[in-house]
């Protein structure tokens, strides 16, 4: 229970969950020294790849090593077998892109957070019944800030984040804070493909840094 209460506490305290995938090993490590060299402590991999549990795994041994403060947590995950595999590599937390009850008995085995991912009001529904304390909006980019603003009062207990469509200026950022939601979930438009293919680790240090500054002024808002 401690670390579920721990993970959910750095979400809400940070105010993002950068989260990305790559195939390539040191491109993921450099990408995640620099996220947590720009003040990152939780983090989300997710399984979208050939090598994601490898890759996991190899980032789990360095985050315990130079990084220990860093909670360090597994997306995309769908199904039992895919939550167990990432949950023996050493996941602190699950995100999961659906709602499946299947994931939230996993999750209540290992005392972890889950996050489902809701797009309906009868999804939010089903998540809360299934006990979650946090749920994934998702696409944002296609629901919008409104959609947020809309449903909130039908789910007073719940907390909510969006992932996708979130823009990395403080307009946009307060336009998803004032809507109702605690943090946001930032993926390509923090670490897009040309950071990744190109390294640009320096953008992306600049890029979080202020990822965090807004996030943090639009909480306070």
């Amino acid at each position: 229970m401690k670390i579920k209460k721990a993970v959910l506490n750095a979400i809400l305290n940070q105010g993002i969950l950068p989260l990305f995938y790559f195939d390539d090993a040191g491109t993921c490590i450099e990408i995640t020294r620099t996220l947590y060299k720009a003040g990152v402590r939780v983090l989300e991999f997710t399984n979208r790849g050939k090598n994601a549990v490898e890759n996991f795994k190899l980032l789990k041994k360095i985050i315990d090593k130079e990084m220990p403060d860093l909670f360090f947590g597994a997306g995309t995950i769908k199904n039992i077998s895919e939550a167990e595999t990432f949950v023996d590599a050493g996941a602190e937390f699950i995100v999961s892109p659906i709602v499946n009850a299947e994931l939230s008995k996993i999750a209540s085995k290992y005392k972890m957070l889950c996050i489902p991912g809701c797009m309906t009001p009868t999804e939010i529904y089903q998540a809360q019944k299934n006990g979650a304390e946090l749920v994934k909006i998702f696409p944002a980019n296609i629901l919008g800030p409104q959609y947020i603003s809309s449903i909130r009062d039908l789910f007073p207990d719940l907390l909510f984040f969006p992932t996708g469509g979130v823009e990395i200026n403080q307009e946009n950022m307060e336009e998803w804070f004032n809507s109702g939601v605690c943090a946001v979930g930032l993926g390509s438009k923090l670490i897009s493909k040309e950071v990744l293919k190109n390294k640009l680790y320096d953008k992306l240090y600049e890029d979080t840094v202020l990822a965090l500054k807004f996030a943090k002024k639009a909480k306070s808002n």
